[in-house]
């Protein structure tokens, strides 16, 4: 009997707490809506210490792309970023890593476009010593596997420095072009 009393007793205090509560919550007058509207229309979405990354037909990436600061524009269908690190492989398998201040992406364009103190490095299989280049601007796209800027650039590789304005980097064919006011410092092998 004690036992059924203590039921009954549980019952309605967990039944009086609840209604407590929603009387209490109409009193109190309902929740207040807070409306969010964005400040500019053409802003999307924007992530910190964020990864995007673009895929081939087969599934595996193009690219990466590791940022501080990723922000949509999606107005201008692309994506801005800061403090970018970019790697990719080209269809050799060679590792590539480019980093700049700021990037852009161009949504289907196959594009990334980097700016800012960039520096790009890899190891080719097969080369003396990693490759380095360094520029203000540089553009690397997925679709034609090449590297490029307009911009001056140095090229530095096994002690060899090449400094040009305008570089062109065909990564299927291994093939560089230099565009103009070209100067090298070979040092010679002993």
């Amino acid at each position: 009997m004690i036992y059924v009393i203590y039921r009954i007793f549980a019952f309605l205090t967990v039944a009086a707490v609840v209604i407590g509560s929603l009387l209490l919550a109409r009193q109190e007058g309902s929740p207040q809506m807070t409306t969010v509207a964005r400040s500019d229309a053409s802003e999307g979405y924007s992530a910190r210490d964020a990864q995007v990354w673009e895929t081939g037909a087969n599934g595996l990436p193009l690219y990466t792309v590791n940022a501080a600061l990723i922000r949509e524009l999606p107005r201008h269908d692309s994506v801005q970023m800061t403090r970018v690190d970019l790697t990719f492989l080209d269809p050799s398998g060679n590792k590539w890593l480019a980093t700049a201040e700021r990037g852009d992406i161009v949504r289907g364009s196959g594009k990334v476009e980097l700016a800012g103190n960039v520096h790009v490095t890899a190891a080719v299989q097969g080369a003396r010593a990693p490759i380095l280049i360094r520029t203000d601007a540089l553009t690397y796209d997925s679709h034609t596997d090449r590297v490029s800027t307009a911009d001056p650039v140095t090229l530095l590789w096994a002690g060899q420095q090449l400094d040009a304005t305008g570089l062109i980097m065909n990564l299927k064919t291994h093939h560089l072009q230099l565009k103009s006011h070209v100067h090298a410092i070979v040092t010679p092998s002993h």
